[in-house]
């Protein structure tokens, strides 16, 4: 039963992978001491409540629902500290990685766990950071049994975007398709497609596009769709940029960088193009984002032999969406 609540926590975090930038995609299920379920909540987005504080929110809420709580995580934290009235003694949780140990803008979950009384915490993977990790034993030191390595390669590649960006570069590409396959089209995936992709460019450094889809598509390539910024952009292309039209939206933005080469403080790039984009940067890239909506047209077929393997695949309404690693 460990791995079965492990991969409910893991599931739940995959559904913020990328948004959770520069911080990791984090799950956590708690339990109460009847192993009954609680809460399944993930880290959402940096800054707010990391995985384990929403859980326990969460949890809280559910047992106590007439009682409202502060939004803002530092609040949260000591709001449940002062009122839990011991509702979590005896209490488990499932965390994808060790629980922090220390005070950034949110407050340590391992001191959580140990003021709330949990007596069991599964992880899947040991945080190796040199300011987070720790939290394993602090808890075992608060008499908390303490077990690592639950789900662990399912955990490490949760944890790869985190990884990549920490150290360098992360390179994501992201690709919309019809059911039978093309990516031609104006508009080829749903709105909660397009939506989690405008949450993603909202957030990263920089959105890379080539030439060819300026001139044939002429784009904003905004965040609207989530009321977002606007993502800084690196146009690829043999053309000069003063020989684009700058009529074309995306040359409209306020306060957009723009930029032709790829610049080196740049931590999360995310690609968007077509077929003969991919061609030309698949080998580059960490991973890759793809859509796939439930229509078929009568465009052409990707033809690009490349052999993925998916990471995590859900729905998002009629589209299927996926995230997968080259093999």
């Amino acid at each position: 039963m460990k791995e079965f609540y492990m991969q409910l926590a893991l599931n739940e975090a995959w559904k913020y992978q990328f948004l959770t930038y520069p911080n990791p995609a984090v799950g956590c299920v708690i339990l109460d001491k009847n192993e009954k379920i609680l809460a399944i909540k993930a880290h959402e987005k940096a800054g707010l409540a990391h995985a384990e504080l929403n859980a326990i929110a969460h949890a809280f809420k559910r047992l106590k629902p007439e009682i409202s709580m502060p939004k803002e995580a530092n609040a949260l934290h000591d709001f449940i500290c002062k009122n839990h009235q011991n509702i979590f003694k005896e209490a488990i949780a499932f965390v994808t990685l060790e629980p922090c140990s220390h005070q950034g803008k949110t407050p340590p979950c391992a001191k959580l766990f140990s003021e709330l009384g949990f007596k069991k915490i599964f992880i899947s993977v040991k945080d190796e950071n040199d300011i987070a990790k720790g939290g394993g034993d602090f808890l075992r030191k608060q008499g908390i049994k303490v077990e690592f390595g639950i789900l662990e390669k399912e955990g490490k590649d949760l944890l790869k975007p985190f990884l990549k960006w920490q150290k360098g570069q992360f390179k994501l590409f992201k690709l919309a398709l019809s059911m039978n396959g093309s990516a031609l089209g104006k508009i080829v995936s749903n709105e909660l497609s397009r939506t989690y992709a405008h949450k993603i460019r909202s957030i990263i450094d920089l959105l890379v596009v080539g030439g060819q889809t300026i001139r044939k598509d002429k784009p904003t390539l905004d965040a609207r769709l989530c009321q977002g910024k606007a993502p800084d952009l690196c146009i690829l292309s043999h053309e000069k940029l003063e020989n684009f039209d700058h009529n074309i939206p995306l040359f409209q933005i306020p306060n957009r960088q723009i930029y032709t080469q790829i610049p080196e403080k740049a931590r999360f790039l995310m690609y968007e193009g077509g077929e003969n984009f991919l061609k030309s940067f698949k080998n580059e890239m960490d991973l890759f984002l793809i859509f796939q909506s439930s229509i078929l047209n009568d465009q052409k077929n990707v033809t690009i032999p490349l052999n993925l393997k998916p990471l995590y695949k859900n729905f998002l309404g009629n589209d299927t969406y996926g995230i997968y690693e080259s093999e």
